[in-house]
């Protein structure tokens, strides 16, 4: 059994999807392991990860819709509709800073993922995504600790 420890650094376009697919395939790829697990984290507080589709980019465009719904970036209401809309206390960096944290807290920041022949195992039609919670293009690091052999 042997491990290895990266951290992958990447910019986003602002809020949506970057599929890590590749760079992740290259990165166990280059790593010597054939088989074992991949724990991919990300080291943010107003991004995700998931495993979604890659073949339809409607999916990514109606999971982001539906997030953006549940977290609107004005404030809250109660969950009944009815009553006063609440603004977000923590604004420090602009207006989609909590509702950033919020969709974070509500999704994953890390995955475990096996792989083999020095790939993901995925399925036909998934990927792994950087999901931007962030309006404005961010700069973002990932570690990637491979254990295998």
């Amino acid at each position: 059994m042997r491990q290895t420890l990266t951290s992958l650094s990447l910019q986003t376009s602002g809020e949506g999807f970057t599929d890590l697919t590749a760079r992740l395939d290259a990165e166990i790829g280059g790593s010597g392991l054939a088989q074992g697990i991949a724990v991919i984290a990300v080291q943010h507080t107003s991004c995700s990860l998931t495993v979604n589709e890659n073949a339809d980019p409607r999916v990514l465009a109606d999971l982001g819709a539906y997030l953006r719904a549940l977290v609107p970036q004005r404030g809250v209401r109660p969950i009944s509709g009815q009553g006063e809309l609440r603004p977000w206390l923590h604004d420090d960096e602009g207006p989609d800073d909590m509702p950033a944290h919020i969709r974070t807290a509500l999704t994953a920041t890390s995955l475990s993922l096996s792989f083999d022949n020095g790939r993901l195992l995925l399925g036909t039609w998934q990927a792994v995504y950087l999901w931007e919670h962030r309006a404005q293009p961010q700069r973002r690091r990932i570690s990637l600790h491979l254990i295998g052999a």
